[in-house]
C-alpha cells in the first residue's frame, strides 16, 4: 500500500471519527431512520471525498498537458483548447434537472417556510387551547386577562391600568370628560365598526358638555336629553347598539376585537393592531380583567 493510501484512509477516519464526535455531543438519537440515513450519507460523503482527493492527486503527479493551444496567452501563461470533460457535463446536467425537479416538483419553494410552519402549530395550539378553556370558570378568566395585560398592556397602560400618570389611556374607566369632548370636536374612525365614521362637530358647547359629563360618570342614571343625537348610533343605552358602533359606556368584548385589530391613537404614540394575536378566549378574558379594573 503506498504513501498516498494510507494518506486517504486516514483522511476518511478522521472526517468519520469528527462526524461521529459530532453525533454523540449533540445526542442524535440513531434509532430514527432519518438520523441513521443521514449518518449512512456522511459516512458515503466521507469516503467518496477521500477517494475523489486521491484520484486526482495521484493523476496531477503522473499526468501531462496535450491539445492545442489558444492563441491568446497572459504573460506565457497558455489555455488549451480542450474539449469540456464528459462526465462533468453531464453531471452538471443531471444535477440542474434535478434542482428543476426538487423546486418546482418534489419541495416546492412555495410549499414550505419557517413562517409557515410557526403559523400552522400556532393554529394548532390555538384551536388545543380554545377547546380547553372552552368553559373557563370567572376565576380563571380573570387570572388569564391579567396575564396578558400585564405582558402586552402594563408597559404602557400601566400595572393598574391607571396609564402611567397620563402617558396612556387610563382603563380604569371607560372615557374621561376630556377624552368624550375631544372625540365629539374631532370625530372618530379608527376602529372599524359597522356605522363608519362618526363626523366630527356633532355637538358643542353646553350640549357637548352635558354627553361628555353623562358619559363620563359611566352612564349613571338617565342620560341627558342631549344624548339622542348620540343614541342613534351608540344605541340609548350607549352600548353601541349591537355590536354596530362603539360601547362608550363599558369594555365589552366586542370593543376589545375592534381596538386589538385596528390598533388606535393614543396620548403617547399609535397603539399596534394585535390582529390575529388572540383568539377569542383570550380577547373574553381581556375584556373580563379590563372590566374589573374600571369596577
Amino acid at each position: 500500500m503506498n504513501g498516498l493510501m494510507v494518506k486517504v484512509i486516514g483522511f476518511a477516519a478522521l472526517l468519520m471519527v469528527a462526524t461521529i464526535a459530532v453525533v454523540k455531543y449533540m445526542h442524535v438519537d440513531l434509532s430514527d431512520p432519518v438520523n441513521m440515513i443521514t449518518m449512512i450519507g456522511a459516512a458515503a460523503i466521507a469516503f467518496l471525498s477521500a477517494g475523489v482527493a486521491a484520484k486526482y492527486i495521484s493523476q496531477m503527479k503522473t499526468d501531462t498537458a496535450s491539445g492545442k493551444l489558444a492563441d491568446e496567452n497572459w504573460d506565457g501563461i497558455g489555455e488549451y483548447k480542450n474539449e469540456l470533460p464528459a462526465g462533468w457535463a453531464y453531471t452538471f446536467l443531471a444535477v440542474f434537472i434535478w434542482s428543476l425537479w426538487y423546486g418546482l416538483i418534489g419541495y416546492p419553494v412555495t410549499a414550505y417556510s419557517q413562517v409557515g410552519e410557526y403559523n400552522k402549530e400556532t393554529a394548532e395550539y390555538n384551536k388545543k387551547f380554545a377547546k380547553t378553556f372552552a368553559n373557563v370558570a370567572d376565576e380563571q378568566l380573570l387570572e388569564m386577562g391579567e396575564s396578558i395585560y400585564l405582558v402586552q398592556c402594563a408597559p404602557c397602560h400601566g400595572n393598574t391600568g391607571d396609564g402611567n400618570n397620563n402617558q396612556a389611556q387610563d382603563l380604569t374607566k371607560r372615557m374621561s370628560k376630556e377624552q368624550v369632548l375631544a372625540v365629539i370636536k374631532n370625530g372618530q374612525n379608527q376602529l372599524g365598526y359597522p356605522m363608519g365614521a362618526m363626523p366630527p362637530g356633532m355637538a358643542s358647547g353646553e350640549v357637548a358638555e352635558k354627553i361628555a359629563e353623562w358619559i363620563a360618570s359611566g352612564a349613571k342614571g338617565t342620560p341627558p336629553a342631549e344624548f339622542t343625537v348620540c343614541a342613534s348610533c351608540h344605541g340609548a343605552d350607549g352600548k353601541g347598539n349591537n355590536g354596530m358602533s362603539p360601547n362608550i359606556v363599558a369594555y365589552d368584548q366586542t370593543l376589545m376585537k375592534h381596538v386589538l385589530e385596528q390598533g388606535k391613537s393614543g396620548i403617547i404614540g399609535q397603539m399596534p393592531a394585535f390582529k390575529g394575536r388572540f383568539i377569542p378566549v383570550q380577547e373574553k378574558a381581556l375584556t373580563r380583567y379590563l372590566q374589573s379594573l374600571a369596577n
